[in-house]
Order: C-alpha cells, then sequence, then structure tokens
C-alpha cells in the first residue's frame, strides 16, 4: 500500500484482542477476551469488548484502539435505528461512512457484528465481508481462535456458546495478547 493512501492510517497491528463469533442451529454467540496491552505491558485483564446492542438483537464486538472502536459501536448503533435494525444496510451505511469520512478513516479499529441470521466484519477499507461459515474472528488472537472454532464447528457437534469459549481459550494458550479472562454474549434459542 502506498504511504498516501488513505487507508494505511487504518491498518494497525491489532494487539490485545481476541473477538471470535459463531452461528449455529439458531444461536448467535461472540466471545471476548478482557487483555487490554500497550506493547509489552498489561493494561487491564478484563475490559468488555463484546457488547449486546439494540434492544439485545444485536452482538458487536470490537479489535483495536478503544476509544476508537466506541466510537465505531456508537456510529453503528446509530445506523441500526436509521435503518430499522437491518444489520446489513446498518453496516453498509457505516462501511461506506468510515471509508469516505476524514475522521472515521482514522479510526484503529475492526467490528464484527452479528444476529441470529448474519454475522459480518466491518473494516476501515470500507470493507463488509459475511463469511462462509457460521465462524468469524478478528484481533492479534484471530487466527488462532478462527482455526479452532471451524475445527470444532466442522467436526463436533457443540453449540454456538461452547465454541466460542473454547476458541478464545485456545487462542490465549497460543497468543500473548489474549487472555482466559472470557466474555461471552449469547443470542437466539437452539432450535428443539
Amino acid at each position: 500500500m502506498h504511504h498516501d493512501d488513505p487507508r494505511a492510517a487504518v491498518s494497525p497491528p491489532f494487539h490485545a484482542t481476541t473477538i471470535v463469533a459463531v452461528r449455529r442451529d439458531g444461536v448467535a454467540a461472540m466471545a471476548g477476551d478482557g487483555q487490554v496491552s500497550q506493547g509489552q505491558t498489561i493494561l487491564k485483564g478484563s475490559a468488555k469488548k463484546v457488547r449486546r446492542i439494540a434492544e439485545g438483537k444485536v452482538v458487536a464486538g470490537f479489535a483495536g484502539a478503544t476509544a476508537d472502536a466506541f466510537t465505531l459501536l456508537e456510529r453503528f448503533e446509530a445506523k441500526l435505528r436509521e435503518h430499522r435494525g437491518t444489520l446489513q444496510r446498518a453496516a453498509v451505511e457505516l462501511a461506506k461512512d468510515w471509508r469516505t469520512d476524514r475522521y472515521l478513516r482514522r479510526l484503529e479499529a475492526m467490528m464484527i457484528v452479528m444476529d441470529t441470521e448474519q454475522t459480518l466484519l466491518l473494516s476501515g477499507t470500507g470493507d463488509v465481508v459475511e463469511p462462509d461459515e457460521g465462524v468469524i474472528a478478528i484481533g492479534s488472537g484471530g487466527a488462532y481462535a478462527s482455526s479452532a472454532a471451524r475445527a470444532l464447528y466442522r467436526h463436533t457437534d457443540m453449540d454456538a456458546e461452547t465454541i466460542a469459549t473454547t476458541a478464545i481459550g485456545i487462542a490465549g494458550e497460543i497468543c500473548v495478547y489474549t487472555n482466559g479472562n472470557v466474555v461471552v454474549e449469547t443470542i437466539g434459542k437452539k432450535s428443539s
């Protein structure tokens, strides 16, 4: 990427966070660890980076600079209200703003938003990505959590919440920027 490219400002190393989202059998679960680090120093071990929004119908998780992530979360909530809770539309509209607004372009964060029907990854390059399977992860331990969650999703009958929490635990064993203080939010009900 060229140095004059405005997207270069939103390509941070997402240390100190791992978020994993899993949808299975009508249940959406998102888990995140609680570690906040600056360089090699752990500043906080119990941050809550996974939250319910839209009256509990949507779960959002973020990786990156905390203040930036909260700004994005607020903007996303506003877009959800504006588009009457339509996840895809709100995500696309936020991604457009993120790509074109000078202030938002400088934000160093990524988000996963999900309801029982859809899981979406939003990035500062204006991308809205829907995973092929019901699994996606972001952050410093994202690759580890994603690998673990995919294996559990494909080869076990574990429910969404168990897969998400187990995957974060595995990522925490490997990634020094991920700890074992797991926060998980689950929406939907398992079909009988």
